[in-house]
């Protein structure tokens, strides 16, 4: 196995982008430790896994989150020391909140600072999370009383890029209306106009093809009115049993030639109307608004640099008053179209980044 990947802090996020590294990603070999106790990860992982990995002569690389201290294990470890070492950023702790500063805090952001100066290559999921731990060395520096160390920010900046967290997109078309399904094949296929970006879209079809059966079998059962009833998952049950009482009671309308409007469409329409609104608090938003949801996210941290204009607020109020419109209309949201994209932060898209992040470089002490 010549990719060694190390997670500390197995769950989440952080499990969900190892997981998919290796089973994407031929010749690598994953160690990690639960994810509890954040804090005694960050502090003594380093001495477990140096006591816990197999020497190797087969080793060329090692991918580790920042809650690994990199620093501990290459001097614990000479033999991975030599390894290209990626350090993946899911967050930063010199701008992570804390409930009330304490000088025992300083040690986890001073570790993550320490590991990026020890890294070949460190690796951030967003420009925000990026620059904000970069610009925040100097501050956080200042809190050591004396004989502080200078210019880490422009030694460790050279070794910085960013690649989006990858995910890898489920067909969820069968739970949609139809003109949002339309709607995120279109804004997940990438544009073939010369980019040099790969396509997304035959992967997107191959997802398609693979629930066919699935589909077919659902069709066959759920008679004609799929559109209304792939409005949510929350509603499919209630929106069954209304459809079977509307389909009983209205048979014979629908053999007058000039009243042949799609009686789905009818359904759905008045139901857009009549439904409440339902808000959700997601955790993760890049899944959330790919399954339909309407994005409205603060003007701030991360989020200018994922969603448009439209989709931010700047104080309270305005976040107040856009949910009282959506509230008198919830049909605006069911209606609206995603004008962001999404193709981006899919693994198809991201793929050939992280296949060439974990290649090894030819070195002699290799």
């Amino acid at each position: 196995m010549s990719i060694l990947i190390l997670e500390a802090f197995y769950g989440g996020s952080h499990k969900q982008l190892v997981d998919l590294l290796q089973e994407e990603l031929e010749d690598s070999v994953l160690y990690t430790l639960p994810a509890k106790k954040w804090h005694w990860r960050a502090r003594t992982s380093a001495l477990y896994f140096s006591q816990n990995i197999p020497t190797s002569e087969h080793y060329r690389i090692l991918f580790a989150s920042s809650v690994l201290n990199l620093t501990e294990l290459a001097a614990l470890r000479p033999d991975l020391g030599k390894l290209k070492k990626i350090l993946y950023f899911h967050e930063n702790q010199l701008v992570y909140p804390v409930k009330k500063c304490q000088e025992r805090d300083f040690q986890y952001g001073y570790n993550q600072i320490l590991s990026c100066l020890v890294a070949d290559v460190v690796v951030f999921n967003s420009v925000f999370n990026m620059e904000s731990f970069l610009t925040s060395i100097g501050k956080f520096m200042k809190l050591i009383p004396d004989h502080r160390p200078k210019d880490l920010e422009s030694i460790i900046r050279p070794k910085c890029q960013v690649i989006y967290f990858p995910i890898r997109f489920p067909d969820v078309s069968r739970f949609m209306p139809k003109h949002k399904a339309a709607h995120l094949q279109k804004i997940l296929s990438l544009k073939e106009n010369g980019g040099n970006a790969p396509s997304t879209a035959l992967p997107f079809q191959q997802q398609l093809r693979g629930s066919e059966n699935l589909l077919k079998s659902f069709d066959s059962k759920s008679g004609p009115c799929d559109a209304a009833q792939q409005e949510s998952l929350g509603c499919s049950v209630r929106q069954a049993s209304y459809l079977k009482t509307f389909n009983s009671s209205d048979d014979s309308s629908t053999h007058h030639g000039e009243h042949k409007q799609n009686r789905c469409d009818i359904l759905a329409e008045a139901d857009d109307q009549q439904r409440p609104l339902h808000i959700v608090w997601p955790h993760r938003w890049l899944e959330a608004v790919y399954c339909g949801c309407y994005p409205l996210c603060p003007k701030d941290l991360v989020y200018p640099e994922i969603f448009p204009a439209e989709y931010l607020y700047s104080t309270p109020e305005q976040l107040s008053k856009r949910l009282q419109n959506f509230c008198k209309r919830p049909d605006i949201t069911r209606k609206h179209l995603y004008k962001g994209e999404m193709a981006p932060f899919s693994w198809a898209a991201l793929h050939g980044k992280f296949r060439s992040l974990l290649t090894a470089e030819p070195r002699e002490d290799l």
